[in-house]
């Protein structure tokens, strides 16, 4: 059982009892029809051929309250993009499939690039950008939630809980933020335990008291992949390429409502999917460049808040953070011995090594460019730019759809 405690700036919806997920979904079917729910799912095609893609599309088939199932599609040919189709057929809900690398999402593509619009960046968040474009076509759409689909124990409850908090018309929460456990015999998480909390505990102790800090540091598991929005929020964020996707997304969320208009929900207790791995001395791979990545947005972010950040600052924060990794093993450390997990602290101290020279490669990469990779547009600017494309990328899905 999870503890009620309230802490940090964003309100906390922790699972106190094993309320049944038919309740949830009763609940949310009547919801449906006033507010309409979409689910977003990112999926490379060859997570077709893992077992968790069966246990996830097994679970959906039973999920009535959506409106829509759209699966944001990469890495297929036309050949994969007919079979994922006809898999996908056996969901009982309506579903589109947005397929990128198809010659109609290419060349809407194009154009947009044509247009000025940074889009060389291929992966999650330019998958992700392009299929929230194509949900908000529908201007009814009130509500979209995002997952994963590498989650091998998943569970429809996950979508239960994370939807839940954005669409009940007695809460007042334009954006939800998943978190779970994750644990077998050992811990895992390594960057959000081993990097991501210790850089913002480090940057706080820099800084002192800074209510942006205050807020990434409120996130029980900041790096998620699972989120639920408006479809008013969603309409006005910038998204990154990269895999400072999270971080990036949590700072454009901040800035479009207040603090208590967000929240993070337990969506299950435990929560097993692939595991990155750790390539020591290599910041442009696995972990290393998720830290990397998570780091540079972090510099990024701040910087663009008037944050000076000057050699001595990097200084400081490279010291500081080998503190506050220490200081992190030693928690978790204790944390694994209580439970009976197990518990390498050899790996760790070499994890927490590794990502100082993913937090020395952040600092070189902004400070040789500040700027960086700029983040895509909201999608009232495209709308902006060119009022039609998104009527033209909605026929477009819809035209391969109906193939």
């Amino acid at each position: 059982m999870a503890d009620f405690y309230q802490h940090g700036m964003i309100a906390t919806l922790q699972k106190l009892r094993q309320r049944p997920v038919k309740d949830i979904e009763n609940e949310l079917y009547e919801i449906s029809k006033k507010r309409k729910m979409v689910l977003l799912l990112p999926a490379l095609v060859s997570e077709f051929d893992t077992p968790a893609m069966p246990q996830i599309l097994s679970e959906l088939k039973k999920v009535s309250y959506l409106d829509k199932i759209v699966l944001s599609l990469d890495k297929a040919n036309e050949g994969q993009f007919k079979k994922v189709k006809q898999t996908m057929s056996e969901v009982s809900s309506s579903v589109r499939i947005v397929w990128h690398d198809g010659p109609r999402l290419q060349t809407l593509y194009k154009e947009l690039r044509g247009n000025d619009f940074k889009l060389e960046v291929p992966g999650k968040g330019r998958s992700v950008w392009m299929t929230l474009g194509y949900i908000l076509a529908d201007e009814d759409v009130d509500a979209i939630a995002l997952h994963d689909t590498d989650i091998i124990n998943y569970s429809r409850e996950i979508l239960a809980r994370l939807i839940y908090p954005v669409v009940h018309p007695a809460l007042d929460y334009d954006f939800g933020k998943g978190y779970y456990a994750r644990v077998t015999d050992k811990l895992y998480g390594r960057v959000t335990r081993l990097f991501y909390l210790p850089i913002i505990n480090t940057l706080k102790r820099i800084v002192g008291h800074n209510p942006f800090l205050e807020y990434l540091g409120s996130f029980r598991y900041a790096l998620s992949g699972e989120f639920a929005m408006l479809s008013t929020i969603a309409r006005g964020i910038r998204i990154s390429p990269t895999w400072g996707l999270e971080v990036s997304m949590l700072n454009e969320v901040y800035h479009r409502t207040a603090p208590n208009r967000i929240c993070q929900v337990e969506i299950a207790e435990n929560y097993e999917h692939k595991h990155q791995g750790l390539q020591k001395n290599d910041s442009g791979a696995g972990l290393n460049r998720m830290a990397t990545d998570i780091a540079e947005t972090l510099l990024r972010i701040l910087s663009q808040g008037g944050m000076v950040l000057s050699d001595s600052f990097f200084r400081t924060m490279f010291t500081s953070y080998i503190e506050e990794s220490r200081l992190a093993i030693e928690k978790y450390n204790a944390l694994s011995l209580l439970n009976g997990l197990s518990y390498d602290r050899h790996s760790e101290i070499e994890a927490t090594e590794s990502f100082v020279g993913s937090l020395k490669e952040a600092t070189r990469k902004f400070s040789s460019d500040p700027i960086g990779i700029p983040m895509m547009s909201a999608w009232v600017r495209i709308s902006a730019a060119i009022p039609d494309f998104q009527d033209r990328l909605s026929e477009a899905v819809e035209q391969d759809n109906s193939r």
